[in-house]
This record gives C-alpha cells, sequence and structure tokens, in this order.
C-alpha cells in the first residue's frame, strides 16, 4: 500500500508564553493520501493553521512526528514539495501579475524560457490569461487571490497547502472560487490540505473533512465524503451534502462539549 502523501502521528505542538504554556496541538493522528482534498475546520484558535504550519515545516512540533512525501517538513519544504497560499493574497504591488507569478521561479533559477512557459500555463489555470502585465491593484480581490493560488502552483508542487484563501472575500465570488478550485484540482490532481471556517465550504471542496476541537487542538471526526468528484454548486441542497454538514456540525458542537 503507497504511503500517505501527510502523515502526523501522535503530534503534539506547545507554545511558551509568558503567560505559561498554550497547548495548540494536542496528539493528532491523520493520513492524508495522494490526490486527497482535505478540508481541516474548527472554531478559532483551534490549531487548523498551526498544523497547516507544522506540514510546512514553519513551526516546529514539540511531540510526536510529522511526515510529508515519507521525507521531514523540512526536507520537503527544501525539495520545494509544497506550495502555500495564505489568507491575503501576499502579491507585491510593484511587481506585474506575471511578475509576481515568476518571484519563486527566479529564486529557483529557473532559465527565462520556462518561466515564461510556466507563468502562461498557471495563469490559464486558474482562467487569468491576458492578465501577466496588470498590477494587483488593478484586480479585484477574488482575482488576485487566483493570482496568489497560481504563484503556488508556479513551481509545480505535489501539495498545494491553503490558509482560508477565500475567507474574506463575499459569498458570491467565494461559490465562483469554491467550483473553479475544485476544476482546478481534477486537473491537477494535486493533494490539497484547506484550512477554512465554513461548512458548506469545507462539504463542497472536500473528499475529506477533519473537524477539529477547541484548544488544545485536537481531532473530533474525521468524515470520508460520499459525494462524487464532480460537484456542480446546486449539490449543496442535495440531501448528502446536508447530511455531511450536519455531522460536521455536530462534530464541531461535541469538540466544544468534550473541550
Amino acid at each position: 500500500m503507497a504511503q500517505p502523501t501527510i502523515r502526523a502521528t501522535g503530534l503534539n505542538l506547545t507554545f511558551q508564553t509568558n503567560d505559561g504554556p498554550v497547548h495548540a496541538l494536542k496528539d493528532v493522528n491523520l493520513d492524508v493520501n495522494k490526490g486527497d482534498f482535505v478540508s481541516f475546520i474548527g472554531p478559532s484558535g483551534c490549531g487548523k493553521t498551526t498544523f497547516l504550519r507544522c506540514i510546512a515545516g514553519l513551526e516546529t512540533p514539540t511531540g510526536g512526528e510529522i511526515n510529508v512525501n515519507g521525507m521531514t517538513p523540512d526536507e520537503a519544504r527544501r525539495a520545494r514539495a509544497y506550495g502555500y497560499v495564505f489568507q491575503a493574497a501576499g502579491l507585491y504591488p510593484w511587481r506585474t501579475i506575471g511578475g509576481n507569478i515568476r518571484l519563486p521561479l527566479e529564486i529557483m533559477g529557473f532559465d527565462k524560457a520556462e518561466q515564461a512557459d510556466r507563468v502562461k500555463c498557471v495563469l490559464e489555470l486558474v482562467d487569468l490569461a491576458g492578465f501577466e502585465k496588470k498590477f494587483p491593484w488593478q484586480l479585484s480581490g477574488g482575482m488576485q487571490q487566483r493570482a496568489s493560488i497560481a504563484r503556488a502552483l508556479a513551481f509545480d508542487a505535489d501539495i498545494l497547502l491553503m490558509d482560508e484563501p477565500f475567507g474574506a472575500l463575499d459569498e458570491i465570488v467565494r461559490d465562483h472560487l469554491n467550483e473553479q478550485l475544485l476544476q482546478l484540482w481534477a486537473r491537477t490532481e494535486k493533494t490539497i490540505a484547506f484550512v477554512t471556517h465554513s461548512i458548506p465550504e469545507a462539504v463542497y471542496l472536500s473528499t475529506k473533512i477533519v473537524v477539529m476541537s477547541p484548544r488544545p487542538g485536537r481531532i473530533s471526526d474525521v468524515i470520508d465524503s460520499p459525494l462524487p468528484r464532480e460537484r456542480p454548486l446546486d449539490i449543496r441542497d442535495s440531501p448528502e451534502f446536508i447530511e455531511i454538514a450536519h455531522r460536521v456540525r455536530d462534530g464541531l458542537r461535541a469538540g466544544h462539549v468534550d473541550g
């Protein structure tokens, strides 16, 4: 059997602060397989983003283990195993959209022709062909986030880590980007780990939903979605969708009671 793309075993993370220790993650065990779309949902401060940062090697666990593509997170980071999309698009205003997407490729030493090919390819993937010479301020918030996703895809990492990328957008734009993200996932077959506060977003996007409890962050439920991979937006009115959403809500409630 193939090794999971991401495996956490007995993962703990405690931050030392002036007010004493803060237990951010406690006994987290999780396997994410190649090609999964996994959403992490839970109340603020439950460790969703902290767990994503552990995968990315941006935080160091104080106990347990985490492996990414069979490597430590640090090794995986050096091997460019993942792209990371933050809550804010984080585009440099003085660089064009193409220039922003090229930045990691320049740092990695790709030649100019390869950079140009990759920028063209990822702009088409996120439906921004023709916007390469625009500056971030000339684009809407949703388009800026798509450019941020393109930048994370540019060096073709197997894994895409996404920390509430659509949280600041209005519902209509968010719905549209959810649809586009599913299409992108189907075309690229990336493994995606996605943090959200939205139950409908988690259920609509995911093959697996990880429900987390309040601090210390623990996994209170893991739901394997029975929904088909092809998901029109109106699937959200189906009994199957509503049933999964209820289970997520129940998991969140139970986590609060147990916590």
